[in-house]
């Protein structure tokens, strides 16, 4: 085996290697070329080379999401550290460990010219939880070091027990806190000579053994049993995290209403999983106040990440409870502007431990169990009467998952479309919410693809589709890979927004009006492609979409841009 001769590149690789970092994203680059050695020539890490690095960082930002486990990027200096910025935020926001490595410059070639050098130092610590900035070796290109390096004085010995510290805490940070972290390492010429053994010794493995909390959760117990009207709000959740023995405490209890976002991979048919669809009903009621009193709720209690749904975002901050409970082992947002405790621990220790069922069903929750029969009831009428639209495309495409998929939801149209209807239980499902951009939801899919034996497929609208276009260009698409884009020749949602008006401007500059369709990128990459233009094609489409192939597949399905946002807004009204 083959390591660089720069003592603090063997040491990062090593460290890795000790602290079980597996997974390595590479995008190509010259001074990253001491890492990139070390991690290629050593057959303990899997490496994926992605040239484009706002790709690169979204792909490595799926493969951790779905792993649970630090994936590491690793990139050039200059401007292609600042490529990860979005995915590295919305990591930050959602809770995904990356391990975000930037090869640099020798600080003294920092703003005197040199090219392909800005500062990199503390570049991302608005959002990582840790910046660790390495040391250049003074045993490496002496001569250099020497003469450029006189405000580097620290002997080698120094610089090397700074830099294991500086890993070790950097790792760490991120095995503990489950977040990005960035270490900056700066490299002097030559960048490729090797040697076959390894000057420095590994970094000791760091220990990531859970923090144990130790909670008094009686008063909880208490307050849960008394409470008349409970609300429990999931939102952004990974798959499998809730006992089936929760789920049904949970849903027997007839006091709680459950209401869960397509995000939560929590399912019970004792749930609510169309909140809007609730909440529309009573926004244009002429009982409205009346109706948001009936649902407001003594004890809500919240767990998971971002919340997608505006309208109980807007019903909660209104209509706030009494008491408001986040569980969460790391943070707790105010996200209604009525928190009263953040309970630092795990939801399923904490429900499993507080929730007492009442099988009696109060007032409170039969009314919004009938008031969910009938917006259910309402939505399957209005799809036997409605056109070819975003509205039943999303209702046949969700039908039509097979069991056991991994669904990435993009963002914007795509996942609040989802949210109108009732998922499979046995589908996965993954969405970028943290920051909620468009701009990586296709990248992130094809990298969480790559975990786990499970096939996946992303539903996409065509602005995020066509923005995250280079997602295409590596060599790690499963042929089991698919991608449904809904074209609707625009950015639909801003239909749906107020300021909506026919006007070039509008066009031009919010829904930002297009004729691209999927084609020539799907050849390109490589790619199955079927378009189609109505409900019959669509089905018989679907037949064969999810079928073996030798290749990935894209089904693009066009929609008709002017009529899609009247219909969702009359879903509303049919079912008020």
């Amino acid at each position: 085996m083959k390591y660089s001769n720069i003592p603090s590149a063997q040491t990062l690789v090593l460290a890795f290697e000790s602290m079980g970092i597996e997974n390595i994203v590479i995008s190509p680059g010259s001074r990253n070329a001491p890492l990139t050695l070390g991690f290629t020539k050593n057959p303990y890490f899997t490496c994926y080379s992605v040239v484009d690095e706002r790709s690169a960082a979204f792909f490595a930002l799926g493969l951790a999401q779905q792993s649970g486990r630090p994936v590491a990027l690793v990139c050039t200096s200059g401007s292609a550290l600042l490529n990860y910025y979005p995915a590295v935020a919305e990591a930050f926001y959602s809770d995904i460990p990356l391990l975000v490595v930037s090869a640099d410059r020798p600080t003294y070639r920092i703003d005197i010219g040199d090219g392909q050098t800005i500062r990199q130092q503390n570049l991302l610590e608005k959002h990582v939880a840790y910046s660790a900035q390495l040391e250049q070796d003074p045993s490496h290109s002496t001569e250099l070091f020497a003469k450029y390096g006189r405000r580097l004085e620290s002997s080698q010995e120094k610089v090397q027990a700074h830099n294991e510290a500086e890993l070790e805490k950097a790792v760490r940070t991120a095995l503990g806190e489950n977040a990005p972290v960035h270490i900056n390492i700066p490299f002097e010429e030559p960048l490729y000579n090797q040697v076959e053994q390894a000057s420095v010794r590994p970094v000791p493995k760091v220990g990531t053994e859970p923090r144990r909390v130790s909670l008094d959760l009686e008063p909880h117990r208490s307050l849960w049993k008394n409470s008349p009207r409970k609300m429990v709000l999931v939102g952004v959740n990974p798959p499998d995290s809730l006992d089936k023995e929760v789920l049904e405490a949970l849903a027997k209890d007839g006091n709680t209403l459950v209401f869960t976002e397509t995000t939560s991979n929590v399912h019970h048919k004792g749930f609510f999983p169309s909140i809007d669809s609730i909440l529309a009903p009573i926004e244009k009621s002429d009982r409205r106040q009346a109706l948001f009193e009936a649902l407001r709720p003594d004890l809500l209690v919240t767990f998971g990440g971002m919340i997608i749904s505006k309208k109980i975002k807007a019903f909660l901050r209104q209509y706030r409870p009494a008491t408001h409970w986040h569980i969460d082992p790391k943070k707790a947002y105010d996200t209604f502007f009525c928190l009263t405790e953040h309970i630092r621990a795990r939801p399923n220790e904490v429900l499993a431990s507080i929730v007492s069922p009442n099988s009696t069903v109060s007032p409170y929750k039969q009314q919004w169990l009938e008031a969910k029969k009938s917006y259910e009831l309402g939505r399957e009428n209005y799809l036997k009467k409605i056109p070819f639209s975003d509205f039943s495309v999303f209702d046949q495409l969700l039908k039509s998952i097979p069991k056991g998929y991994r669904l990435h939801l993009a963002n914007s149209s795509t996942v609040r479309y989802a949210q109108l209807f009732d998922l499979d239980p046995d589908l996965k499902v993954f969405c970028n919410r943290g920051t909620s951009g468009i701009d990586g939801s296709t990248s992130t899919a094809i990298g969480g693809s790559l975990h786990g034996p499970s096939p996946s497929v992303l539903l996409s609208g065509d602005l995020g589709f066509f923005y995250d276009s280079n997602a295409l260009w590596n060599q790690y698409i499963r042929p089991d890979f698919r991608i449904v884009v809904i074209n609707n020749g625009g950015g639909g949602i801003f239909r749906i927004l107020p300021g909506q008006e026919e006007t070039a401007e509008f066009e031009t500059f919010f829904e930002t009006h297009h004729s691209h369709t999927a084609k020539h990128l799907a050849a390109m990459h490589g790619f199955d492609y079927t378009p189609v233009h109505d409900m019959d094609r669509l089905k018989i489409a679907l037949g064969d979409f999810y079928g073996a192939s030798n290749r990935p597949g894209i089904l693009e399905v066009f929609t008709p841009r002017k009529l899609n946002n009247k219909i969702l807004l009359d879903y509303f009204e049919s079912i008020s």
